[in-house]
């Protein structure tokens, strides 16, 4: 079974009020692979999605919305 997600994480980076490349550089990612974070092309880790929690000021589930329910 797979369960498609829809990014957040540009959405709370611009609320947040912080730069793409100071949170790429805590998370040791480059900016381009914080962008495939941001647009869902590449799942962001958990190591570095409680960095990002953290640096974000939100909860881990913050981070998706589930486009479909599990069937």
């Amino acid at each position: 079974m797979k369960v498609e997600l829809e990014s957040n994480i540009g959405e709370l980076i611009k609320k947040s009020g912080l730069k793409k490349a100071f949170i790429a550089d805590k998370l040791e990612v480059s900016v381009p692979q914080l962008r495939n974070y941001e647009k869902g092309t590449s799942l962001i880790p958990f190591d570095k999605a409680f960095i990002l929690i953290e640096l974000l000021n939100c909860n881990l589930d913050a981070l998706y919305n589930k486009k479909s329910p599990l069937r």
